[in-house]
């Protein structure tokens, strides 16, 4: 009889634990795993895998078990069956009818789901207690229906781990909560990039037939439901084995490997998944190594004039209060360009325009998504761990740099081609003095193409001319960031516009398509009359992939960026290391800005410069200074790797490009020291200025 009951969780269990091994197996082989492993990591990682898996299961198991538990036929009884089903009702309309409920009160759907809940409960129960000859029936088609949620559970999550590993060579982080969160631009983007009938057809006829399988070889259970006695017994048991599966996931999740590829592959994507839920920011002075906090801000400000947070830049010059017009474009990693190596021809505007610029050749992104680009550019501050501060609830009312330019008397502006509510950009720009122009800013009429994530690039470019023009009659200069959308999958523009078919969804044609569009954009501001008195700053949010054999794979973080003005800026080539961060301050430099600054990053071209880099995860946090990657992670973990010069072929003058294959894990013992204090100094009073609201306006 206990065999029996355990039947369902023994089927589910080896049913999911295959699934779970297959999907392993998938990715220790995926190219995106550009590392192999040898016999004893292999074993490693299949064991530990194998029990990750088998502790999530017990721990999902809590919703199957109660519910066999609760299975019962004296509930039906009288008085019970009458009173339960009272009590559902009131239940049932105390959602419906109460306006502030306690489930309202949650936001969102979830008075929604708890009305479709309680009402299902409450309507099986009653069938169930007025029509005793169906019971069987019924309890077999909802223990069929339950079965059958949790194969489709299995499966489902599966094939999403799959693809989410596809494209970011990881388990489920921030960006799977952000997908669940944005789920009108999350579907939109699977619809359009992914054969989704015949993907979901499949998903649902396997769990079908696993179902009906497993209910074959269990249903038997229900014939005879067990006594009070044999409940407790069951109950118990399976007590034990949820402590026993939360004690086994706290150390095996503990057990973190220095290659990146082995951790994510090992690991479970579900403990994941609720880690990054419940972790919109990590406390830095709890999970981080740290320093004395006086001695942080010391070391960190010695970098800038007067050591100080709050600082006033001088120029000495006349400041030149041109328009200036910052195009952050959507993962234009630096390999795509010319200029860095490429030889497919992907960017020719792009590179043409290079050369009449000032050209960053060793600049790196301070992160691997979007509103971690747009931080960089507007915060010009180091990341903090966790999300990004575009995403905190404390985002408004920062020094920023549309600050800068408002105190300058310029008209400030956020452009995107989507709606800016994604990513909750337009609480953070709007809440930063910056007017909104997206997507619903746009006339039907305006729109030529469009896909989930936006209007395609070149009609945003037809519509920044529109802004711009009506700026520069107001007679005040204008600053615009404009958020590039159409390199980004499903990789889908207009048709006609490039060599590669506007349908062909792949990341070149992306590339390719945005490079176009923004020469396009180009050729349409040169006949403004505001062309000659503007500022174009062209830079990456990011680069395409994060996915590598290191906690922070340097060549996914190096990004082009270019300041371009005719007449103004002379060409060059800066090929010193700097940050993302860096931007900006140097623009306002060769502006000769005079204002009160807090931002964290340099002016490159300042007497102070030190040539580093800030580069980070939503957990790892690097510094790449003096040939070394420092990175700094939670549990107050300190890695550093030694970085050797790797000489492009095709480009020899950038012979400060680091390679990871170069990259050598240094030993404790021989870790640079001042190099470490640098980067704790540096993330750790960030993290405190953020903290105590000092990086506001």
């Amino acid at each position: 009889m206990s065999f029996q009951r355990i039947k369902p969780f023994l089927y589910l269990g080896i049913f999911y634990l295959t699934i779970s091994l297959i999907l392993r197996i998938v990715f220790l082989f995926h190219p995106i795993t550009t590392v192999s492993f040898g016999f004893v990591e292999m074993s490693k990682i299949l064991l530990t895998g194998i029990a990750n898996d088998l502790f999530v299961f017990i721990l999902v198991s809590i919703v199957l078990a109660l519910y066999l538990l609760f299975l019962s036929e004296s509930k039906y009884k009288k008085p019970y069956g009458p009173a339960i089903l009272g009590i559902l009702v009131l239940f049932f309309l105390y959602i419906l009818l109460v306006p502030n409920n306690i489930f309202k009160q949650y936001g969102g759907s979830v008075a929604e789901i708890a009305l479709a809940f309680v009402g299902l409960k409450t309507l099986c129960f009653g069938l169930m207690l007025f029509l005793p000859h169906k019971r069987l029936k019924i309890r077999n088609i909802l223990y069929f229906i339950t079965l059958f949620l949790y194969v489709l559970v299995i499966i489902f999550n599966a094939v999403s781990e799959y693809f989410f590993y596809n494209e970011f060579g990881l388990r489920y982080n921030f960006i799977a909560v952000d997908y669940l969160i944005y789920t009108n631009e999350v579907i939109g983007n699977i619809m359009e990039s992914y054969p989704v009938i015949p993907l979901f057809s499949a998903i649902l006829a396997v769990a079908v037939l696993v179902t009906v399988f497993i209910y074959r070889k269990t249903q038997s259970g229900l014939l005879q439901l067990p006594d009070l006695k044999q409940k407790l017994v069951l109950g118990g048991a399976f007590i034990i084995a949820v402590v026993a599966g939360f004690v086994g996931l706290n150390f095996t999740t503990g057990i973190r490997s220095s290659n990146i590829f082995e951790s994510e592959i090992e690991a479970n994507g579900l403990p994941r998944f609720y880690w990054a839920f419940t972790h919109n920011e990590l406390d830095y002075f709890r999970f981080y190594p740290v320093m004395n906090e006086k001695k942080a801000e010391k070391n960190f400000l010695s970098q800038f004039t007067g050591h100080n947070l709050e600082r006033n830049i001088v120029s000495g010059q006349p400041e030149q209060k041109k328009n200036v017009v910052l195009i952050s474009v959507e993962s234009l990693s630096a390999d795509f360009m010319e200029h860095y190596g490429n030889t497919q021809k992907l960017t020719p505007f792009l590179d043409s325009l290079a050369n009449r610029s000032l050209l960053f050749t060793n600049l790196y992104a301070t992160g691997n998504r979007t509103v971690r680009g747009l931080e960089a550019l507007t915060l010009c501050i180091p990341p903090t761990a966790g999300e990004s501060i575009i995403k905190r609830e404390n985002n408004k009312n920062k020094f920023t740099t549309g600050s800068v330019f408002r105190s300058k008397g310029y008209d400030v502006k956020f452009l995107y081609g989507g709606y800016s509510y994604f990513d909750n950009m337009q609480d953070f720009f709007a809440g930063n003095g910056y007017g909104i122009v997206d997507r619903n800013s746009f006339k039907p009429e305006e729109i030529t193409f469009a896909n989930v994530w936006g209007v395609a690039d070149e009609d945003m470019a037809k519509k920044a001319i529109q802004t711009m023009n009506a700026e520069a009659k107001s007679g005040m200069p204008f600053f615009n960031h404009w958020m590039t959308v159409s390199n980004h999958r499903p990789f889908t523009y207009p048709a006609g516009r490039i060599d590669i078919p506007g349908d062909a969804k792949s990341r070149e044609g992306g590339v390719k398509y945005t490079d176009y569009a923004l020469h396009q954009f180009f050729k349409m501001a040169e006949k403004q009359r505001w062309y000659r008195n503007t500022v174009f700053v062209i830079v990456a949010d990011h680069c395409a992939s994060s996915a590598g054999k290191v906690e922070l794979p340097m060549d996914k973080y190096r990004i082009p960026a270019m300041i371009f003005s005719e007449g103004f800026i002379r060409p060059q080539k800066f090929t010193q290391t700097m940050s993302q961060i860096d931007i900006m301050p140097t623009l306002f430099g060769l502006l000769h800005f005079n204002y009160r600054s807090e931002f964290l990053g340099q002016d490159v071209f300042g007497k102070n410069f030190e040539p580093k880099a800030y580069i980070a995860t939503y957990q790892d946090l690097g510094l790449i200074q003096d040939n070394h990657l420092t990175v700094i992670s939670p549990l107050r973990k300190i890695r550093q790797y030694e970085l050797k010069q790797q000489k492009n072929a095709l480009q020899p003058e950038f012979n400060l490009y680091f390679d990871e294959i170069a990259v050598k894990n240094i030993a404790v013992q021989n870790k640079n020291k001042k190099l470490v204090d640098e980067t704790v100094a540096d993330y750790q009073s960030t993290s405190f200025w953020l903290k105590k609201n000092r990086l506001n306006r």
